[in-house]
């Protein structure tokens, strides 16, 4: 059993096939079995229908018989007193001429069972049949002569067909002369119409199967259609989402090469020459020293102020890599300060607003939107042209929300359809969070000032309670 389930494991996209396929199967098996059900119970009852009409077709032809026949003797039935010998002889020899078809006669049977009229069974004449039973256990004679009694009647049971000699079904029909207690009647065998019934049954049965048949090769390929797609669905995301994989692997590549420039950039443009100049600074101070030269301890002032300044710029790329004020005092502190750094290093005005977190958000909110803002400062001094920036900052009862505008000459509309790496990274940032971002632009007009506003939101469930567990547990234990 482990081999079968180590054999085939089915994956998410199969699993997703499997759920799809089994509510088709069953709704399919269903529509069979209630298609079949009201096809063979419609049928059913058409041909019950049919067989009932056939069969009084028959009674009536039986009745129109005897009526016949009786209207041909009646002339000598009606003048002729009870123990007439001859008239009797006479009207059994006109009933014993009316043969009619292959298998059609009359027969004559007195009230105490005796066989007076035959001609399609000459042995049964001249025979007292009272008693007298079909293969199946039907009376035959007794149930002839009291249908006669009283008057008239049908009588259906099994019978020697003269044509084949064997059984078959027969209706009869059979009338009683009071006068000389005779039962009159002829009798039609209906084993052709319980054939054609047979036959339509069996074809009923016949189309219902291949009623399930075509059902379950309609089944079979929708649930084929089903698979494949499902298979070319799964083979087209698993592309895709490979695609996607090795896209944001380089983008992570990228995005450590384009750090790692940065900081050795500002490694050898700032720090690299400033301690350059601290060396130059101790060398000529050290120099002066030993011509006993009075203004050494200018030189090595020199050097202690370039070492400030060293020290001052290893601070602000620590800052830039994790700013420790965002752990110790939170967001809003740290963007204010970052605004405040911006502004003495590029000029621009900025004016900072915000609400009293308390640092109530949680890690990976504070560390999203604190590099939103400070890829959008970025952006800001390389490309907006801006004099005034906006920063706004505060939380509200959905979540939190930074907003930060500027008056610059906005994003170009003929820009890429795919972003740089700056706002990608803004949009995985926020989209990690369950938040949105939007990057609005706007060119200036006349007499009005544009800009780009970049507004990045998280979810509620970003807030913590005063306690600082998350927020989802504080409302579940609320």
């Amino acid at each position: 059993m482990s081999f079968l389930r180590n054999l085939w494991t089915p994956n998410y996209a199969q699993k997703l096939s499997l759920l799809a396929a089994v509510p088709l199967i069953f709704a399919v098996t269903l529509i069979a079995v209630l298609v079949a059900y009201q096809s063979r119970a419609l049928t059913n009852r058409e041909i019950e229908t049919l067989q009932e009409q056939l069969i009084e077709a028959k009674k009536a032809e039986l009745r129109n018989y005897v009526t016949q026949a009786r209207n041909g003797f009646y002339f000598i039935y009606g003048r002729a007193p009870y123990d007439d010998t001859y008239a009797k002889d006479q009207v059994s020899q006109i009933l014993a001429a009316m043969i009619y078809g292959k298998d059609g006669s009359f027969f004559v049977y007195d009230y105490d069972g005796n066989n007076l009229v035959n001609p399609r069974h000459t042995d049964l004449i001249g025979g007292n049949w009272s008693g007298l039973t079909d293969s199946a256990g039907t009376p035959v004679v007794d149930e002839l002569i009291r249908l006669a009694r009283e008057g008239s009647g049908y009588h259906q049971f099994l019978w020697t067909k003269p044509s084949t000699g064997e059984e078959a079904q027969m209706i009869a029909y059979v009338l009683g002369l009071q006068d000389w207690r005779w039962a009159v009647g002829t009798g039609v065998f209906i084993d052709d119409i319980l054939a054609s019934v047979a036959a339509q049954r069996a074809d009923v049965e016949e189309r219902t199967q291949n009623t399930f048949i075509y059902i379950g090769a309609i089944a079979l390929v929708a649930l084929l259609v089903v698979f494949v797609s499902g298979m070319v669905l799964n083979i087209r995301e698993r592309r895709l989402a490979d695609a996607k994989l090795k896209e944001l692997t380089q983008r992570v590549f990228d995005a450590q090469e384009e750090e790692r420039s940065r900081v050795a950039r500002e490694l050898h443009d700032g720090i690299s020459q400033i301690l350059v100049g601290v060396r130059y600074a101790l060398d000529n101070a050290r120099r002066r020293f030993q011509r006993g030269d009075d203004k050494a301890g200018d030189a090595l002032e020199t050097g202690i102020t370039n070492l400030g300044q060293a020290i001052t710029e290893v601070r602000r790329i620590s800052r830039d890599l994790r700013p420790g004020v965002l752990d110790d005092l939170g967001l809003g502190p740290a963007i204010k300060s970052l605004a405040d750094d911006f502004s003495a290093r590029t000029g621009i005005e900025v004016e900072f607003s915000t609400v009293v977190f308390r640092n109530r958000l949680d890690q990976d909110a504070k560390i999203a939107l604190y590099r939103i803002a400070q890829e959008a400062l970025t952006n800001i001094e390389r490309h907006s042209g801006a004099t005034q920036v906006s920063v706004d900052l505060r939380g509200h009862k959905s979540g939190a929300t930074l907003r930060i505008s500027d008056n610059g000459r906005g994003m170009p509309n003929d820009r890429k359809p795919h972003p740089g790496l700056g706002l990608r990274n803004m949009q995985e940032r926020i989209e990690q969070l369950d938040g949105s971002l939007r990057i609005l632009s706007t060119k200036p007009a006349r007499g009005a000032s544009g800009g780009t506003v970049i507004e990045a939101r998280v979810p509620l469930t970003h807030l913590l309670p005063p306690d600082g567990r998350a927020q989802s547990d504080w409302e579940a234990q609320a």
